[in-house]
């Protein structure tokens, strides 16, 4: 690290370079498969993005790649926020200030990286992960920081449960937490239980892993009794945090993809996938917070914030798969209306 350089420098050099790692090592699992499309974009109101993203042409004949849709994207902007974004914003970020009589924008700047894998085999569980970085400056001074914080987690979504991959997901991601605060892992955990639940169903989206945000240098309200030593307090030692996170992706995940690429499966598992993917798509649309700031971000890029659907969903009415509690279907929904503990 150069002294003196900020975040709004090292951030990004960060996510990029963590999107390059992701991206080769998917493309090297299946080297037979079309590599992911490389795209880099303007934002006309300031800032730029990476998307890269997989997918196979359209045809009647099913492709045979390990991975059926993926992206894995990075964003870099800057520009304004208008009085009504600051005063949504604040809900859920309480040292973002905010004057209800106020018309004054205020700059803000935001880097992170965000990807969605889905992949063919519906043995295979979709993942997703995203870290970011957010600050919001003075209007009249813009090296004055008024509010900054990190955010971000990484989560997966089985069609099947393999209580052994669920197990190893939760491992390597509470084993990234713990060398930076012992109350990071059971905190963050809990909050993904409760963020990426789908009321209308009630059930979760999947079987949890890591979700935060709103993480800086003040208290937290999921870490309220965290002593010195149970959470990092600084921007330097937040960020550590993140990348410990963020470099944890691919050991986390890789292995299970790899373990379960190959898996025999039939039209009736894959039907099940399938209706799977709807609730995800469900969730998306209607309630994850980053999916309704990024469409109601001037100059957003609709293609990049929606790379996170599936390829393909189902819907049924009054679908009896998974009705039955014995049956695998049944079992793993048991599990995303009850979250389970994985590791101690």
């Amino acid at each position: 690290m150069i002294p003196g350089r900020s975040l709004r420098d090292r951030f990004p050099e960060y996510v990029e370079t963590l999107q390059d790692k992701i991206v080769t090592a998917l493309e090297e699992i299946d080297p037979d498969a079309p590599h992911f499309l490389r795209d880099r974009w303007e934002r006309p109101q300031g800032g730029y993005g990476i998307s890269s993203v997989f997918s196979t042409p359209y045809s009647s004949t099913p492709a045979t790649t390990i991975l059926e849709k993926a992206g894995v994207n990075i964003s870099v902007i800057h520009g304004s926020l208008p009085p009504a974004a600051v005063k949504q914003m604040r809900a859920d970020h309480g040292s973002l200030p905010y004057d209800p009589d106020s018309r004054v924008n205020l700059p803000f700047f935001a880097a992170g990286l965000s990807l969605v894998i889905h992949p063919r085999n519906p043995h295979a569980p979709t993942v997703h992960a995203n870290y970011r970085y957010f600050e919001v400056t003075d209007p009249e001074d813009e090296s004055k920081l008024l509010a900054w914080w990190f955010g971000g987690g990484s989560d997966l979504t089985p069609s099947y449960l393999y209580e052994d991959d669920a197990r190893h997901f939760h491992a390597t991601l509470k084993g990234a937490c713990d060398a930076h605060g012992a109350a990071l892992y059971n905190g963050f955990k809990a909050w993904c239980d409760e963020y990426f639940f789908i009321p209308h169903r009630n059930e979760a989206r999947g079987i949890g892993g890591l979700f935060f945000d709103d993480l800086c240098d003040t208290p937290h309200k999921r870490l309220p009794d965290a002593a010195l030593t149970d959470r990092p307090w600084t921007s330097e030692t937040i960020f550590a945090f993140v990348r410990a996170a963020g470099d944890a992706f691919l050991p986390s995940y890789l292995p299970i993809l790899e373990r379960r690429a190959s898996t025999p499966s039939t039209d009736a598992q894959r039907r099940w996938q399938l209706l799977r993917r709807g609730r995800y798509v469900e969730f998306n649309l209607v309630y994850d917070r980053g999916t309704k700031f990024g469409l109601m971000t001037p100059g957003a890029r609709i293609e990049s914030i929606l790379i996170s659907l599936p390829e393909v969903a189902r819907w049924e009415y009054r679908s009896e798969v998974g009705s039955e509690a014995e049956s695998e279907e049944g079992k793993l929904l048991e599990v995303l209306r009850k979250p389970r503990v994985w590791v101690e």
